[in-house]
Parts: structure tokens; C-alpha cells; sequence
């Protein structure tokens, strides 16, 4: 998914903005109306013509698969800034400005929605890249280092795009186009407990991890992982 080249431009800076500019309109696109939305409309979002979108992408695939690429890369940088940033103030500052990301949480939200083997790929990536910028986070000493890191990664991700994703659905917005007000309600509405939990942590004794690795044994703990 990353490493796709198809209908990469080989000329000038202005063709490179050029499929920029077609790439953008077609995440706030797609993040509106769908992956059924046409590449006429996003040629005419972009300003461009529908031969110019074939020309730099090949096809609507070789869109969507830049799409996710751009979109990936975005929630990869937000993710390990937020998480790793030690100066006072970081987080609220990430927090005031996340309506910024609302078209990328919405890109996510209709790919989730749209299945599929794509959706199974761009998931995994998502699982791939909090792999990452989790043992950032851990390196920097502002995260606790796991037992199993990896799976770990794997929960945080599941469990966050799982929130996204039955809120939305027990609780559909009146037009799911309206990307934003979707994105900051489902802030507003989860941030504080999940911080909670993540911070301060919600059980007040260690009994049932303790019942649950003498059931299943210890797992190999990795460099730094708390003691059985």
C-alpha cells in the first residue's frame, strides 16, 4: 500500500502539486460521500479533469491507494506527536487543533464502513504504524513498557477504531458528510474517560492479570516489561 508507484509523475514540481491537490480532494471526497463517489467529482473538486486523475493515478484504485497512503501518514505523525511530546502544553495544543484531522478520522470511518480486503490492508497498517510510535513512546519513558507489545498495538488500535465506529453507528449524525461536527462529538464525548483509563487505570488491584497469567502462563516479557 505504501509502496505503490502507478501513475507517479516523473516531471516537474507542478505536476507533483498537481497530484497533490487531486489526492487532497479526493480524501475530503471519499470522506464525505463514500468510496462510490466518482472520479469526475473529485476531478471537478480538484479542479482538473477526469484524464488528469487517470494520468496521475492510473485508475480509481491507484486513487484510493494514495489516499491511503496520505491518510495513514497523517494519523502516523499526529499519533507519535501526541503521544511522545514531553513539553507542557503539547497535548491540549494537539487537542485544540483536531478538527484539522477530521477529514482523515472520516476517510478512516468510510473505509471501515466500506469492508473489504482494503479495509482489512488499511487496518493493518494502522495496527503496524502504533507499533511504532508506541515503543516511541515507551523509549521516551512517557508509556509503560508491555508484555506483549505487539498485541498491545494491536488492542489500542482495534479498540479506538471500534469506538469511532459504533458510535457513529448507535448514533449516526443527521449527514455523515458533515465530517467535522461528527469527529469533535466523538472527542468531546471520549476523551476524558479514555484518558482516565490510560493515565490513572481503572482497577485497584492486580488479581485478575495475576489469575489470568498463571491460566495462560507469563508471556516472554519484552526489554523492560513489569515483572510477573
Amino acid at each position: 500500500m505504501r509502496s505503490t508507484t502507478a501513475g507517479r509523475p516523473s516531471g516537474t514540481t507542478s505536476d507533483l502539486s498537481t497530484r497533490a491537490r487531486i489526492r487532497d480532494a479526493a480524501v475530503e471526497r471519499f470522506a464525505r460521500d463514500g468510496f462510490g463517489a466518482s472520479l469526475r467529482a473529485v476531478a471537478a473538486d480538484a479542479g482538473v479533469s477526469a484524464a488528469l486523475v487517470v494520468h496521475h493515478f492510473g485508475s480509481k484504485d491507484g486513487l484510493r491507494e494514495a489516499c491511503d497512503e496520505h491518510v495513514l501518514e497523517q494519523i502516523r505523525t499526529a499519533k507519535h506527536d501526541a503521544i511522545t511530546g514531553t513539553e507542557a502544553g503539547a497535548f491540549l495544543q494537539y487537542f485544540a487543533t483536531a478538527d484539522r484531522y477530521s477529514t482523515a478520522m472520516g476517510y478512516v470511518l468510510r473505509s471501515l464502513l466500506d469492508g473489504g480486503p482494503l479495509a482489512r490492508g488499511f487496518v493493518t497498517h494502522m495496527i503496524e504504524d502504533s507499533e511504532e510510535y508506541v515503543a516511541s513512546a515507551v523509549a521516551a519513558g512517557v508509556a509503560v513498557p508491555s508484555r506483549d507489545e505487539r498485541r498491545r498495538a494491536r488492542y489500542l488500535t482495534l479498540s479506538g477504531l471500534g469506538a469511532i465506529l459504533l458510535s457513529v453507528t448507535i448514533d449516526p449524525p443527521e449527514d455523515l458528510s458533515d465530517v467535522s461536527a461528527s469527529m469533535r462529538r466523538f472527542f468531546d464525548e471520549l476523551t476524558l474517560p479514555a484518558l482516565e483509563l490510560y493515565t490513572e487505570g481503572f482497577l485497584t488491584s492486580r488479581r485478575m492479570l495475576d489469575e489470568y497469567l498463571l491460566y495462560v502462563g507469563d508471556p516472554p516479557a519484552g526489554p523492560g516489561a513489569p515483572p510477573a
